[in-house]
């Protein structure tokens, strides 16, 4: 699966995305395939303010539990609800299923982080 280039990544693979005035965050497909067939998505505080790399839930599969991180500081205003029925949405899709939606501190924060062909390169990497 190609990486789309109409949002940022981190390293700890999460993808972030503006829709509005607000920002949406999901895990790429490289995590999604590395953990599995996902079985739970949450542990998310709606209304907790985090700084980057800070924890903003779990994902858990068959064989692992990852966190997921905070991409910029921020104001986390949303989960996907839809995702505690049924968190293997991800892995069918995961560059259109959102995870959290968070107001970051500063939005030029954003701008900073990797482009598709930076996250590529740190996959590549391993």
């Amino acid at each position: 699966m190609s990486i789309p280039n109409d949002r940022k990544y981190v390293s700890s693979h999460e993808w972030i995305r503006a829709e509005g005035d607000v920002m949406l965050v999901g895990i790429t497909d490289p995590a999604q395939d590395q953990l599995g067939d996902l079985v739970f998505v949450g542990d998310v505080r709606v209304g907790a303010k985090l700084k980057a790399g800070e924890t903003a839930g779990v994902v858990e599969s068959v064989k692992a539990a990852s966190d997921i991180y905070a991409p910029v500081d921020c104001e986390v205003v949303g989960f996907n609800g839809a995702l505690n029925d049924a968190p293997e949405t991800i892995n069918a899709d995961p560059y259109n299923t959102w995870i959290f939606k968070l107001k970051p501190v500063n939005a030029a924060d954003v701008e900073g982080l990797l482009d598709a062909d930076a996250y590529q390169a740190v996959v590549d990497a391993g």
